[in-house]
């Protein structure tokens, strides 16, 4: 999963394919460098300033149609709000990214109305609200964050959307210290064994950076460490920035489990 920001704030770019030609530009990238699925998102995941639904709207609606139009692979909408999800649904993305835990009521029956995909995120209070403290019951991060999936699984099916399309994700970072991020990244074999697809968001995170004392910008091959780990885990779709490296990740653990992939 390729990341495409269409935000001017985003913490890994900075904004710097914010602009529509820039954009689509990156997206050829991530394409030609093998990416399978490509994630747009409009609003950044932690604090920044106000963006409302209409400014969320001006950003990720055309970029998802452009992309859609231009490239043959699924498009998937990093958004919380319902109305965004549809919107984008409407011009052909297929999966509803929505790191809030579907806190917008209307958003699971948006994406089943549109026969969509969904991706089930943890996070403890709420996106872009501080959390620089949390603390998980009993200590155990892992149990809370697999009994959280575990229900919105059950909310999703239950709003209309297919079991196999229901996507589950730890949320490293959103409500969590470094450490805390690290035990789940330890513990993908766990959230793997709710049954559903696990999808991996390490790239490039704070707890890298934390965890390794490296900035933004050295964190690539811990990024890659990370995925590798995931997938040997049972993540099976990686949210990456860096897309060819990741590429050769998985396509060599596939080669070495599965000789046959070779």
């Amino acid at each position: 999963m390729g990341i495409l920001n269409r935000t001017p704030d985003s913490f890994y770019d900075r904004g710097a394919y914010f602009a529509g030609d820039g954009f689509l530009r990156r997206a050829e990238e991530l394409v030609s460098a093998g990416a399978d699925l490509l994630d747009v998102g409009g609003v950044k995941a932690g604090p920044g300033p106000e963006v409302g639904e209409a400014e969320e709207l001006e950003r990720v609606v055309p970029a998802v149609a452009a992309l859609v139009e231009r490239f043959g692979l699924p498009v998937s909408v990093d958004t919380w709000r319902a109305g965004v999800a549809e919107a984008c649904f409407a011009v052909g993305a297929v999966l509803g990214n929505d790191i809030s835990g579907f806190a917008d009521p209307r958003y699971l029956s948006v994406a089943a109305a549109a026969g969509a995909s969904v991706v089930a995120t943890h996070i403890r209070l709420a996106p872009r609200v501080p959390d620089p403290d949390p603390v998980y019951e009993g200590g155990d991060v892992v149990s809370a964050v697999s009994s959280f999936l575990a229900d919105r699984v059950e909310r999703a099916v239950a709003g209309g959307v297919e079991r196999a399309g229901v996507v589950v994700d730890a949320g490293l970072d959103l409500g969590k210290t470094a450490h805390q991020s690290l035990e789940l990244l330890r513990a993908s074999d766990r959230l793997a064994a709710l049954g559903q697809p696990l999808l991996l968001s390490a790239s490039n995170k704070t707890f890298l950076g934390t965890l390794l004392d490296l900035d933004l910008s050295e964190r690539r091959e811990a990024s890659l460490a990370a995925a590798a780990i995931g997938v040997l885990g049972g993540c099976r779709i990686v949210r990456v920035h860096d897309v060819a490296g990741t590429r050769r990740v998985v396509d060599t653990l596939a080669a070495v489990i599965e000789p046959s992939a070779a």
